[in-house]
């Protein structure tokens, strides 16, 4: 499938797969990420019943804090 993640166009070997098991194939390791599926912000107790599909546009963005 393409999608779009954070901007870019990639190309992934599943036809569908959760935005949890999308996050496990990128390696996205950061403890705290803010996850949107076409724009629309998912939870992180939602991430497993979200699915990515062909044409989605996919955004996972680290959130840091500072002082």
């Amino acid at each position: 499938m393409q999608i779009t993640l954070n901007n870019r166009t990639e190309l992934i070997d599943f036809e569908v797969l959760s935005l949890n098991q999308l996050i496990a194939y990128k390696n996205f390791t950061f403890k705290f990420l803010v996850t949107k599926v076409n724009h629309q912000l998912v939870k992180k107790d939602e991430r497993d019943q979200v699915l990515v599909k062909d044409g989605d546009h996919v955004e996972v963005l680290h959130l840091i804090s500072g002082g």
